[in-house]
């Protein structure tokens, strides 16, 4: 066996054990990814501010307005949020008193159905007791969390790691890459830093470009729902802007919810007609201006492939996989573009067939 050969083998056999290694630590390693990922988005604002401050310095700055601003977000959203989220369940009784009253007669007179065939005895029964489960499931779930300190002391870690490396990382950045780039083989050196400044090109246009398109979304979708009068503009909008990263998902699933809220609060057409208005207006935006002035076409990813990624992370690493799906997919495909171009300069692809 020659040397190039076991050289190779060698580097498959370690590359396959990483990966192994990988999966069986996922979820020990998710928050550290999580972590390394703040401090890459954040990095830009530090690097700047790092000509006129020290790096430290820089970084506790950084560090403090962001948590700041995280921390008065979940003050004033979180009690906003719940306040609606209750409000859509005081409407529920009023919604189903509807349907009784109006919507199931004008079905059976428009459909000649027998008048026990839409009945909402059964529906009111089977909601009132999957209700009381529920709450049964959450009291158990909570109490077990509760009992459990394994439990607790793995949501405490991950309160605490994700903060502290971030900090620590976004510090060290420059050193850190320094470091790698060191220890890299010199032959391999122009190969990897060539491919590393597309990634970081590919990667950071994208994150910084989808983060901008998430918070204008969230805010166009809660303003205008706002001024259709619906009372849960604030939540769906939020969940709404919150899951646009994934092609037409965050549309499916803030119409879904403003519909089914909009049939809750008024019950009738002309304010679910505008519900789906500010979603179509919302699209149109996101499709025509946002995402090709922020983000452009720099993930190259087809709209099934985005949505096999995030749920392929969640899988492996769960909440952090999906937020890490579409980082790692867009490094993934600058990687997949460099070993297609090898390929296609290669003899194995040149080669003419046997006559």
């Amino acid at each position: 066996m020659t040397d190039t050969l076991s050289r190779r083998l060698l580097l498959a056999a370690g590359a396959v054990g990483t990966l192994v290694l990988l999966y069986l630590l996922g979820p020990v390693l998710a928050p550290f990814f999580g972590a390394a990922l703040l401090a890459y988005i954040a990095d830009p604002l530090v690097t700047r501010l790092g000509r006129v401050l020290p790096r430290t310095w820089a970084t506790t700055l950084v560090f403090a307005v962001l948590t700041l601003l995280a921390l008065l977000a979940l003050l004033f959203a979180i009690p906003a949020l719940q306040r609606q989220l209750v409000s859509l369940l005081q409407q529920l009784p009023r919604f189903l008193d509807w349907l009784e009253q109006t919507a199931t007669p004008w079905l059976q007179a428009r459909l000649a159905l027998p008048p026990d065939t839409l009945s909402l005895a059964a529906v009111r029964e089977w909601m009132q007791g999957h209700w009381t489960q529920a709450g049964g499931y959450a009291a158990q779930g909570l109490g077990r969390l509760l009992n459990s300190g394994l439990g607790l002391i793995g949501l405490a870690v991950n309160l605490v790691v994700v903060p502290v490396v971030a900090f620590y990382l976004l510090r060290d950045w420059p050193h850190l890459l320094t470091r790698i780039d060191g220890l890299l083989p010199r032959r391999w050196q122009p190969s990897v830093r060539q491919f590393a400044g597309e990634a970081d090109g590919v990667l950071g246009g994208f994150l910084h470009g989808q983060l901008l398109v998430m918070l204008a979304q969230g805010m166009f979708y809660a303003i205008g729902l706002s001024l259709v009068g619906l009372k849960q503009a604030l939540l769906i909008g939020f969940v709404a802007g919150l899951v646009t990263f994934v092609p037409y998902l965050g549309a499916v699933i803030g119409v879904g919810l403003a519909l089914i809220a909009g049939l809750v609060q008024f019950q009738d057409l002309p304010h679910l007609l505008a519900i789906g208005a500010v979603f179509a207006a919302g699209q149109l935006l996101e499709s025509l201006l946002l995402t090709p002035l922020l983000v452009g076409d720099r993930l190259g990813l087809h709209p099934v492939a985005v949505i096999f990624a995030v749920m392929a992370g969640g899988q492996l690493f769960g909440f952090f996989g999906v937020l890490l799906a579409l980082p790692a997919s867009a490094v993934l495909v600058v990687l997949l573009r460099h070993a297609l171009a090898r390929y296609r300069d290669s003899d194995w692809y040149a080669q003419e067939p046997p006559c």
